[in-house]
């Protein structure tokens, strides 16, 4: 052997030991990922996004007038007027005589109800206006359906502190000549009975009940000379129409005619 290739030999045994000697030092390969690694796509976890909430309803604004809408009597109320004895043969307003007033008021609770009357049609500009005042005022009232709602029974509308307008009144308790009372033809109207009673001459009591016929201010109450007094008067309306007190009360004169408002 030449010294030439003694000396390649050499290196080429060394070069081989070295290349030996590195690879028992390397690490053996991990299935775990080291924290560096970027995660491919299909590893990563996706967190749904959270579901929209629902919008919420909007609540509907609370009237802010009496909104007063007149109307004819429909079939359904006249049939129930009709069974009731609100109205029968004899009673002087008929139906074409006759209106509905829906319109808005206050309840003692300070909350707007939807109330409804019925009255003779000459009246009913009139009881809009005296109603969207008191409206304005936020007069409180108890209850405002028609008497045919009570099965007409005139005294269970009074103890409901019922403010209603026409009624014919049953045979059983008329307390004035049908032809010519203010209520039978649809010109008068009763307010918060219950806190503003009357005195019926025939039992010599208060009607509905006596607790509240002291004439002291409250809500909902009518005395002498207060605005709701001064506001029907200066539509045309009379207070307490009769000789014994009568607080609920109020109409277009006795006996009643056709009518209209100074302010019409």
């Amino acid at each position: 052997m030449t010294s030439r290739t003694a000396l390649a030999a050499l290196l080429s045994v060394a070069l081989l030991a070295t290349a030996c000697s590195a690879g028992d030092d390397d690490p053996a390969p991990s299935d775990t990922p080291s924290s560096s690694a970027t995660p491919s796509p299909s590893a990563t976890t996706e967190t749904p996004s959270p579901s929209p909430s629902p919008t919420p309803s909007a609540t509907p604004a609370e009237p802010t007038s009496a909104d007063p809408v007149v109307s004819r009597i429909g079939d359904e109320q006249w049939a129930l007027m009709r069974s009731t004895g609100s109205w029968r043969s004899g009673c002087p307003a008929g139906r074409g005589d006759l209106r509905v007033l829906e319109v808005n008021y206050v309840d003692f609770s300070g909350d707007v109800q939807r109330g409804r009357l019925v009255a003779n049609r000459d009246v009913m500009k009139s009881l809009s206006r005296i109603f969207e005042r008191l409206f304005t005022w936020k007069f409180p009232i108890a209850s405002m359906k028609p008497v045919e709602e009570f099965d007409g029974d005139t005294l269970e509308s009074l103890k409901a502190n019922n403010t209603s307008a026409y009624n014919c009144r049953r045979p059983d308790q008329i307390n004035a000549p049908q032809d010519e009372s203010p209520h039978a033809n649809g010109r008068a109207i009763d307010i918060n009975p219950d806190l503003n009673p009357w005195m019926d001459l025939r039992c010599k009591c208060w009607s509905p009940r006596a607790k509240h016929h002291p004439r002291v201010a409250a809500p909902g109450k009518i005395l002498k000379d207060d605005r709701v007094v001064r506001l029907f008067e200066r539509e045309g309306w009379i207070w307490q129409n009769i000789k014994v007190a009568d607080y609920m009360h109020f109409d277009t004169g006795y006996p009643s005619r056709a009518w209209s408002s100074p302010r019409d």
